[in-house]
């Protein structure tokens, strides 16, 4: 079980689970990252007494460390900080739980100081896979999935993971809000209805992606590097309730299902305590609460993220990273009502389809390739505008 964690990303919705878990486990916290939110990194730093505390804004940044300046905790800035964090000496594991591109340095940074890797950041799958699995293998680092999905497909391999064995990946899907929706009835979406997901409390980003299914798209992607499956291999099921995370066929026509009730802490939890399983705080599944469990296949006409994303990996190179990098804007511009909920999909569609799918690329090429894309994202809004 881990003792001494670094959580990237703690005032989030999985940094804030994170830390009930610890709490349950009496995991020792040295090291704290939030963005904003300096009145909760407050709290926690207090709760906590981590050795560093980071904030990745400047504001904030000044605000908390004259807030905990009689606390022993070091208070550090930005993405420097952000990587310090991630290799700190004190550590075992670092959970990343930060959205969006930026958690790709810091992974990279974790992986280079040898720590074990509990990972809930998928993008930094999405962007530098290849470059990301290929120096953890070199430097011996475990990386142990974090997302619902890919934690069930992980626990389902546990009795066997030969890979030759395994046939194909189950990834589920709820569907999100607009589950059945048309284009045409997709035309109008507020943000509000955005943010509206029927089964899982998460931030507004990811929220967003889920009801775009761009978050499904980025889950497949992060899927064939976790698990060295093709994305033809990966078949995506939308199963509304939520209690099946995922499964896996092996060659002999047996499926393993991981189950349980929609809440996150399980899959964080077993990140930090793998390869054992202890009590949680969660309630049990009662599957006859339910009464039954229904399955779909995904609409890739309506949800075009997803199909994007499809193909993105399937022509490989830096697509992923583009289309990524394009989503990331993308919401954030339909956060603030300067793009429409279907535009969303057209941008990351154009962008991804701009991107070299050549292989070869480092991380100044992945850097490179995320800002192309931010930035074709918002000349879009502005010439749609």
């Amino acid at each position: 079980m881990v003792k001494q964690l670094s959580l990237l990303g703690s005032t989030g919705s999985i940094g804030t689970q994170s830390l009930n878990v610890c709490r349950h486990l009496d995991i020792r916290v040295v090291a704290l990252t939030a963005h904003k939110n300096a009145a909760l990194m407050e709290q926690q730093i207090r709760e906590f007494h981590p050795k560093v505390a980071v904030m990745t804004d400047r504001d904030a940044y000044g605000t908390l460390k004259v807030s905990v300046a009689d606390t022993d905790t070091k208070v550090l800035f930005g993405m420097e900080g952000l990587c310090e964090a991630a290799a700190l000496p004190q550590a075992d594991t670092v959970l990343n739980s930060v959205v969006g591109m930026v958690g790709l340095r810091p992974t990279l940074a974790a992986i280079e100081a040898g720590k074990d890797l509990a990972l809930a950041n998928k993008e930094t799958l999405v962007t530098g896979g290849s470059l990301v699995m290929r120096r953890a293998e070199e430097k011996g680092v475990k990386i142990l999935p974090v997302d619902s999905e890919h934690s069930a497909i992980f626990q389902c391999l546990q009795g066997n993971d030969k890979r030759e064995q395994l046939h194909k990946i189950i990834l589920t899907a709820s569907g999100g809000p607009f589950f059945g929706k048309t284009r045409q009835e997709l035309e109008q979406v507020t943000v509000e209805q955005a943010l509206c997901h029927p089964n899982w409390s998460m931030g507004a980003k990811i929220t967003v992606d889920s009801a775009t299914l761009m978050n499904k798209g980025l889950e497949v992607i992060e899927a064939v590097w976790l698990f060295g499956k093709p994305a033809e291999d990966i078949e995506i099921v939308v199963h509304r309730e939520s209690v099946i995370h995922s499964a896996v066929e092996y060659a002999d026509g047996s499926v393993i299902a991981q189950m349980g009730v929609p809440d996150m802490q399980i899959p964080i939890q077993y990140a930090l305590t793998w390869p054992d399983r202890l009590p949680s705080t969660v309630k049990p599944l009662s599957l006859t609460d339910y009464g039954k469990l229904t399955f779909y296949k995904p609409d890739l006409e309506t949800f075009t993220c997803l199909r994007t994303c499809l193909d993105a990996i399937r022509q490989g190179g830096l697509r992923p990273c583009a289309a990524n990098g394009a989503n990331e804007k993308a919401v954030e511009l339909f956060l603030q009502g300067k793009l429409r909920f279907l535009q969303i999909g057209e941008i990351v569609e154009e962008a991804a389809g701009r991107a070299p799918a050549a292989a070869g690329f480092g991380l100044a090429d992945i850097l490179e390739a995320d800002r192309e894309a931010r930035a074709f994202a918002a000349e879009y809004a502005a010439a749609h505008s």
